[in-house]
């Protein structure tokens, strides 16, 4: 499955950035970097590599720099030799959460570059700064401030928020009302099993990642999230968790008793195509659901609609959680000055245009009022009382026959079918807490 985003961004951003004199400004103080060369390495990925030459190109015109671009879908075998032989790109466009976990492994060795002083440097041919310009709590996170020291090192680059998806038409041609409380969803629940329908379906228990995560703050917010996904000594035994657990067994009575047998990478689409039937209502998932299901059959008047997580409690905050990709300069990058002004960069209208229409969307606010569609209802989501959740359980030394998202997520295939129950999932989920606490990194 490729979690992938694909929409078209007005190309108005591109002209107003082009606009003016700010420009013209800026490349005349930059003389400083003429002649000075950046090495930049990024992932390919389905966004292709044209934008990134695109954007490099447009960096050397402005700054007078020159950009060597490296670029490669396995970019961890390209750069992996010259990195263990000390010889460093300057700028390295490369996620968390990969099979080689080269960036986990930076972040472990403490050999990246502090970046929090570029939060407040001036976006590069505008007049406002970084941190401006970055949609709220996303240089907030264990995914940029790894140390919870307070400080970024590393940058938020392309998102995709996850919430559950719907079929807007059903919803109109039966005068329903979106719940905007678990308990509107369970009245809502019971209304649509009269006539059918399921409350619940979701691809692969996989999804269950950023269900758990968004749930865990509307539980407490992001200090009892934080302690979660850290393993603090009791904490899966207070309120807020006990509310979580209680809230995901009870869906998992509403779920369509079919998803367990599909729930995995060779039907889950089977799973997604209830919701196109009519068979079920949400489903959590990301934008890549839109291509994935593109060429998929779909009930009359089929609309898809997107929403976040509803609250737990009547007047609590609404989350849903995105997934970002990450930015980062090494510690032994020998062009630092020239690395963060080209990090800068990235947030300007210029380049954020060049992404878009690979359809690469970072986190900026005001991008969403661009877009059209289904991709400006999906990523309007943080504009319209969402808040937005970001992070994952912590980083830990290996314990031998220990996966907590193996637990606390794909345990919910055997609550849906009845093989264990609510009780037997959260004593699993504490014994492997209590095992990764003692090996945390």
């Amino acid at each position: 499955m490729k979690r992938k985003l694909s929409m078209v961004l007005s190309l108005s951003m591109a002209a107003a950035s082009l606009a003016g004199m700010s420009t013209v400004s800026f490349a005349e103080e930059a003389k400083e970097f003429e002649g000075q060369t950046l090495k930049v390495a990024a992932i390919e990925t389905a966004y292709g590599t044209e934008m990134w030459t695109e954007v490099c190109a447009a960096f050397e015109e402005m700054t007078g720099a020159t950009v060597e671009l490296i670029t490669d879908k396995n970019l961890e075998d390209v750069i992996g030799n010259s990195f263990r032989s000390g010889d460093y790109p300057d700028v390295v466009h490369l996620a968390t959460g990969r099979p080689a976990a080269m960036t986990e492994t930076m972040i472990k060795d403490e050999a990246l570059t502090d970046l929090t002083d570029v939060l407040d440097m001036t976006v590069p041919g505008e007049d406002v700064t970084v941190k401006e310009k970055i949609a709220g709590g996303f240089t907030d996170s264990s995914l940029t401030n790894p140390y919870g020291d307070g400080k970024t090192y590393l940058a938020p680059m392309f998102y995709s928020p996850c919430g559950l998806f719907y079929n807007a038409g059903l919803f109109e041609e039966k005068g329903w009302d979106l719940p905007e409380t678990w308990d509107e969803m369970w009245a809502l629940g019971d209304a649509a099993a009269e006539e059918g329908i399921a409350l619940f379906t979701y691809p692969t228990t996989g999804y269950f990642d950023a269900f758990f995560y968004a749930m865990l703050y509307e539980a407490g917010g992001p200090e009892f999230f934080d302690k979660a996904t850290h393993y603090e000594e009791g904490i899966w035994d207070t309120e807020e968790a006990q509310l979580v657990f209680d809230t995901i067994a009870k869906l998992a009575s509403y779920t369509e008793k079919s998803v367990p047998s599909n729930a995995n990478n060779d039907n889950y689409l089977k799973n997604q195509q209830l919701v196109c039937d009519n068979k079920a209502l949400f489903m959590p998932n990301g934008n890549w659901v839109i291509s994935e299901m593109k060429d998929a059959p779909k009930a009359d008047g089929f609309e898809w609609g997107f929403m976040a997580l509803p609250a737990l409690t009547e007047g609590g905050d609404r989350y849903s959680f995105a997934w970002f990709e990450q930015i980062w300069v090494p510690a032994a990058a020998p062009n630092v000055d020239l690395a963060k002004e080209f990090i800068a960069y990235m947030y300007s209208d210029e380049a954020a245009a060049i992404f878009a229409e690979s359809g690469a969307i970072q986190p900026l606010l005001g991008l969403a009022d661009t877009l059209e569609g289904d991709n400006k209802t999906y990523y309007s989501i943080y504009d319209n009382g969402a808040k937005v959740a970001l992070g994952g359980f912590a980083t830990t030394d290996a314990v031998e026959g220990v996966n907590i998202a193996d637990t606390a997520f794909g345990t919910i295939n055997s609550l849906v079918s009845g093989d264990k129950t609510e009780e037997e999932w959260i004593e699993a989920v504490k014994a492997d807490s209590d095992k990764l606490r003692e090996a945390l990194k």
